[in-house]
């Protein structure tokens, strides 16, 4: 299929695909159609029942193969990204990730030793069919000048590949000290960035999400915020970010991720939370892999065990309750996540099996808006992750058919078309970072 002819010239009609409804704009549609596409010049013309016209210049058969939209990557952290194999977890658990990162962070984080493994990050994602992305940056001064002086650099050098966007990451400590705060949100203002955090169990929490929303207000920014990511039921920073947007009025887009502390929180609570959330018009980004991975290790006396609570938030409820929801790869090969490859496809297989997003089984395919139009749209991504008549052809193609095809196998087969023409979808060897681990 990727020697296809047809698919190197930008002007191609896809025969015989089938697309999740949810991917042409039917919100809450689960169900799949036969169709063809017709590519003119890079961008989508129709989309028409397969079969009912007929089929002028070339073609590639897709056999009844499933076409998605290219993903969106919402939560990502592509500046600590590729660090494990030179500062690894030493246990696992959240607060060796913090301390191992940000020894390394201290250490060797020039800017020349970011921008290759930003750049590395970006080549597996594009090959992998991601054609938009917002990462983290580690913002606490002095690091934020080092970090958003060279997003700039890659966000020009990547346009016309993928779109990119950036938020701040500080600590609460940072939220609460006027002067950090303002430095911090300068340079996001200045580099046309997103303000935001990390706030858990802490406890000027109601004080930290009042300081970063008015700064946001003050300065017309948006926010996107990490909110509990932690299962002590002393948490709520979610609640106390939904309740700042209401009582100042808040206008601008609000996103909070991670909001593990819920599956520990008794049922009044966790509906208080999900009330407020919705309320204050908040899209909430579950990470399934990387929460999986840290949540619920520790027990208090270094003993290895079995986990038993996945971390993973409330998601199923959180879209019932009208919320915008999505999920997203968060870290990787960094002490936060030992694994992951910026994998539109993985972040979904491995959602739909930890969130249980697969049933009922005719809805499923609904869930493919979370790793693409729902976050884009919330986002402001000028790219939309639709596959509708005008939109770029900015495509995944795939030999499966189903929902159980899709997600039962990685999926390396799949052909990516950008602008309708295949891209060499061989990923970077890590061996190119060799020296960096050293």
């Amino acid at each position: 299929m990727h020697g296809t002819p047809a698919l190197s010239t930008g002007s191609v009609t896809l025969r015989n695909a089938r697309v999740p409804a949810a991917a042409m704009g039917r919100i809450g549609d689960g169900a799949l159609e036969a169709v063809d596409i017709e590519i003119v010049d890079g961008r989508i013309a129709a989309t028409r029942p397969t079969g009912s016209a007929p089929v002028a210049g070339a073609s590639h058969d897709m056999d009844q193969g499933l076409v998605l939209p290219a993903f969106v990557d919402i939560h990502t952290h592509l500046d600590k990204g590729q660090i494990w194999p030179r500062k690894e977890n030493p246990d696992g658990t959240w607060l060796g990730a913090l301390l191992a990162v940000a020894n390394d962070r201290e250490r060797l984080w020039a800017a020349s030793d970011i921008e290759r493994r930003f750049d590395f990050a970006l080549r597996c994602a594009f090959a992998h069919g991601t054609a938009a992305i917002r990462t983290h940056l580690d913002s606490a001064p002095p690091q934020h000048e080092i970090s958003w002086a060279l997003f700039e650099q890659m966000r020009e050098r990547w346009a016309d590949r993928i779109e990119l966007q950036a938020v701040s990451i500080v600590g609460p400590d940072t939220l609460v000290n006027p002067a950090e705060l303002d430095a911090v949100a300068r340079q996001v203002k200045a580099s046309g960035g997103i303000l935001g955090g990390s706030v858990a169990a802490y406890d000027r929490s109601k004080e930290a999400m009042l300081r970063v929303v008015e700064k946001a207000g003050e300065l017309g920014l948006d926010l996107d915020l990490h909110t509990d990511e932690t299962d002590d039921p002393a948490a709520h920073a979610l609640l106390h970010l939904a309740e700042a947007v209401l009582e100042t009025g808040y206008k601008g887009k609000v996103m909070a991720g991670h909001c593990c502390v819920l599956t520990v929180q008794d049922e009044r609570t966790v509906r208080t939370t999900i009330d407020k959330a919705v309320e204050a018009g908040i899209a909430i980004v579950s990470l399934p892999m990387c929460n999986i991975y840290l949540q619920d290790r520790e027990n208090g006396n270094g003993d290895v065990r079995t986990p038993r609570r996945r971390g993973v938030t409330l998601l199923n409820e959180f879209k019932a309750a009208g919320a915008v929801v999505a999920i997203a790869s968060d870290n990787t090969r960094d002490p936060f996540y030992a694994y992951g490859d910026l994998d539109g496809v993985e972040v979904l297989r491995e959602g739909a099996r930890i969130l249980h997003f697969d049933h009922p089984q005719d809805q499923a395919w609904d869930w493919v808006r979370a790793v693409g139009s729902a976050p884009a749209a919330h986002a402001g991504f000028r790219y939309r992750a639709v596959i509708e008549p005008g939109a770029p052809a900015d495509l995944v193609l795939f030999r499966a058919r189903t929902w159980t095809e899709l997600n039962a196998r990685p999926q390396m087969d799949r052909i990516v078309l950008r602008s309708g023409r295949a891209i060499d979808t061989t990923l970077p060897d890590y061996r190119e970072l060799d020296d960096l681990m050293e």
